[in-house]
């Protein structure tokens, strides 16, 4: 196992896309209001963090707390927006009320987006059916990611789903294509028993601020991540 791992910060702002990078972050996640889990940033966040740094940025496209889409046409407007701001990668993913994909919601922001690369974030863990949800979504253009705990409870909860699927997605089952970027409740003690099992990609947000969310990123704590996912490389 030599491949460096990809690690992803969340960033509500210039100064923690900053702060992350320096760090050694590799790719930000940028929302707002965290306390909705996440919501659609601002135009002028979105440009002061795009040059305030230099890593690759996903944009959250999420209107409200939960994960029904809400307004798709004011979504879809958003992300308009962000893209002809410049925004060339994006986070979204909704559900229906049987928790199944909402397909419709999902196709009208990816023609939005016109083919950008984009991750189908933790509403994967609330799903009725994980394995049905990635085979309903094969081929919607552009998705290359699944941010997933494994369970709605958490990375500790839910790791035999992700190594299960890990090893799905090792084996070429359909549906399984797409990169599993493991975040939710991640903890350093978490990353060797995945790092061994071959995942390659990581993603904090609270890890990454030891004071809390009402404190920026702090760059030791990302470098803390940079350093031990590099061990596991070394150790491998």
């Amino acid at each position: 196992m030599s491949k460096r791992a990809l690690l992803e910060v969340i960033a509500l702002h210039a100064q923690d896309a900053v702060a992350a990078q320096a760090g050694g972050a590799d790719r930000l996640e940028l929302v707002s209001d965290i306390a909705a889990d996440g919501l659609s940033p601002s135009l002028a966040t979105f440009a002061e963090v795009r040059a305030a740094v230099d890593l690759p940025l996903r944009v959250m496209l999420r209107s409200c707390a939960g994960f029904a889409a809400g307004d798709v046409e004011a979504l879809c407007a958003t992300a308009a927006a962000l893209r002809a701001e410049g925004a060339e990668e994006f986070v979204l993913g909704f559900l229906d009320a049987q928790g199944r994909p909402d397909l419709a919601a999902v196709r009208a922001l990816t023609e939005v987006i016109d083919g950008c690369p984009w991750t189908f974030h933790r509403a994967i863990d609330q799903s009725a059916d994980r394995d049905a949800l990635r085979k309903e979504l094969v081929g919607v253009p552009g998705l290359d990611t699944y941010l997933t705990a494994g369970s709605a409870q958490g990375v500790q909860d839910g790791l035999p789903t992700l190594l299960a699927e890990h090893a799905a997605a090792t084996a070429g089952e359909p549906g399984y294509e797409p990169r599993m970027l493991v975040g939710g409740g991640l903890g350093l003690e978490h990353v060797p028993v995945l790092r061994a099992a071959g995942v390659d990609a990581f993603h904090i947000g609270g890890a990454a601020r030891p004071s809390g969310w009402t404190a920026p990123v702090d760059a030791s704590a990302v470098r803390a991540w940079r350093v031990a996912l590099d061990g596991e490389v070394a150790a491998a």
